[in-house]
């Protein structure tokens, strides 16, 4: 049976926690955020399970009922969101190379491998060590915690974006202890936002491709994750299905370990601040931008993949106006 943590709000403002066990979920006592309850039991030396366990039980919640009212939250959070690191890495998934190599292909001599495809042949060489480190991933940045959007707020284009892709993938979750410790909260359900025509025009312009939001699934998966976890991406226009695939994640559809992927991050100290949030995405093999898909503000993004119950669900918006222009500083 899956257990979640997940934040709630009341219609009033009030923040709470919520503790799900298959399809029962009642309210944690005196428990105002997953961060705080995950301070605790690091306090404690124990798991966040027990620590949720030791809280009591509070009301009941109908999580169907309270998900319809947009209620929920994103299931982490940090009350400075500059202490909250958004992050990732591409090219992880069997088969993900397929989509990346599409888009970076034309700017390739045919007689030779794409930088995509030798890095995705390096990790599926070396990517899951028997012991050991691994192969060292792509990696990228997304932003801070202002960059995350909960469950039903729009991804918002910047005005220059030239797209806005979905990515449907698995997002670990960490805390960092007091002692620069990271510490595996659990696991969301995650939509990596990105731009893929600023990226397919060249490839040294990832990094702009993925400063954008991202959609986090309302639920914290707490405990191990599946090593083969299944789902469906859908894109909704007018209330009608303009697309939709079924999508692979966990381990066993990986060419990385989790921990692989998770030392090549945390083996840089700063990332190991005490107090620091991190949501690391696990990367993707499936995008509707490879089957010709070009989103519209206006659509929706629906990621569902069991064990968890509820979507990862996202309408899509561009934001108005210019870039900011920086002014010099006068001196008198």
């Amino acid at each position: 049976m899956a257990t979640r943590l997940l934040q709630h709000r009341a219609d009033d403002g009030t923040r709470s926690v919520v503790f799900a066990e298959g399809l029962s979920a009642h309210v944690l006592p005196g428990v105002g955020s997953v961060r705080e309850l995950a301070l605790r039991a690091i306090a404690a030396g124990t798991s966040l399970a027990d620590a949720a366990r030791t809280c009591g039980t509070g009301t009941a919640v109908d999580l169907a009922a309270e998900f319809a009212a947009a209620r929920f939250l994103a299931p982490i959070d940090h009350e400075d969101p500059a202490h909250l690191v958004l992050s990732g890495t591409g090219l992880t998934h069997l088969g993900s190379a397929e989509g990346r190599d599409k888009m970076h292909r034309e700017a390739a001599s045919a007689a030779h491998q794409t930088d995509s495809m030798r890095m995705f042949l390096e990790g599926l060489a070396g990517g899951k060590p028997e012991q050991g480190v691994g192969q060292q991933p792509e990696w990228f940045y997304k932003g801070d915690g202002s960059q995350i959007a909960g469950p039903d707020t729009p991804l918002e284009m910047p005005p220059f974006a030239q797209d806005g892709g979905e990515e449907p993938e698995l997002a670990g979750i960490y805390l960092i202890g007091p002692d620069g410790t990271p510490f595996r909260l659990g696991f969301a359900l995650a939509n990596e936002f990105s731009d893929h025509v600023t990226e397919r025009h060249n490839y040294l312009w990832l990094a702009h491709s993925k400063l954008r939001r991202a959609g986090l699934g309302p639920e914290l998966l707490i405990g191990e994750a599946p090593a083969d976890i299944r789902g469906t991406s859908r894109i909704l226009r007018g209330g009608e299905v303009l697309w939709e695939k079924p999508f692979l994640t966990g381990e066993a559809n990986m060419s990385h370990s989790l921990a692989n992927l998770e030392h090549h991050h945390f083996k840089y100290d700063l990332f190991r601040r005490p107090g620091q949030v991190h949501v690391h995405f696990f990367g993707t093999a499936t995008l509707s931008y490879t089957d010709g898909v070009r989103t519209e503000p206006g659509d929706v993004f629906e990621i569902e993949a069991a064990p968890f119950t509820l979507p990862c669900r996202n309408p899509l918006t561009r934001a108005d106006g210019d870039a900011a222009v920086v002014q010099p500083v006068m001196v008198l």
